[in-house]
């Protein structure tokens, strides 16, 4: 069930800090699906992210103090969340959708990162795999591909372009998630379950900040 992006992004946040602060040693731990970044850096950027979002809405952030850590950079994030939640709610519970995707994808970047096995269950899943199928979709219709069909094993499905879907890929949830996310290299996304030949449909996997990595991912 997709709920209002306001809701989604609290449980994002409330999911990172509990990532997190019982990690302290891990906090300059390197995040493969990000490899120039640390976990801190990782959270310095959800947290800038949403300072701009929050200043688009009107609100004036909260000054960081220099030389943040994470307990500082959590605490920052839950502050600036005090402010963009009501205007994000205020707006009608849409106009977050993609900080929602990039701080959820960033959720389970952390995960891979740290060794721990991503929620089963997230309020931030459905709003943010929306943001990404939108995303596919574009990149097919721009290079002309057929439409494909993107399902879930759990029986989640979407079509991906305009039109009837010649295709179809089937994975698990997490999967076709990472997939669709940048996070799984063309090796990886040929043995998911396609109904045709899959290298077709490659190249529609690079779009926006998404690529698929050279090595495989986490």
């Amino acid at each position: 069930m997709t709920v209002p992006d306001f809701v989604a992004y609290r449980a994002v946040r409330q999911g990172v800090r509990a990532l997190l602060a019982r990690r302290p040693e891990e906090h300059l731990a390197p995040v493969p699906a990000c490899p120039e970044w640390t976990v801190t850096d990782l959270l310095g950027h959800l947290v800038a992210i949403a300072g701009r979002v929050l200043e688009r809405h009107g609100g004036t952030p909260p000054e960081l103090p220099g030389a943040a850590g994470v307990p500082e950079l959590l605490d920052h994030w839950d502050a600036l969340g005090e402010q963009l939640d009501p205007r994000l709610e205020e707006a009608g519970g849409r106009e977050g959708d993609v900080m929602v995707m990039d701080a959820y994808t960033h959720e389970l970047d952390l995960c891979a990162a740290l060794g721990v096995a991503p929620p089963e269950e997230h309020a931030a899943w459905a709003r943010s795999i929306e943001v990404l199928v939108s995303g596919l979709s574009g990149s097919i219709e721009r290079r002309g591909l057929p439409p494909l069909h993107l399902r879930t094993t759990d029986g989640a499905e979407w079509t991906a372009g305009p039109g009837r879907p010649s295709a179809s890929v089937t994975a698990p949830r997490h999967e076709l998630y990472r997939a669709l996310a940048g996070r799984r290299s063309p090796g990886q996304l040929t043995t998911l379950e396609w109904s045709g030949e899959p290298e077709r449909w490659l190249p529609a996997f690079t779009w926006g900040p998404f690529s698929p990595p050279e090595l495989p991912g986490v």
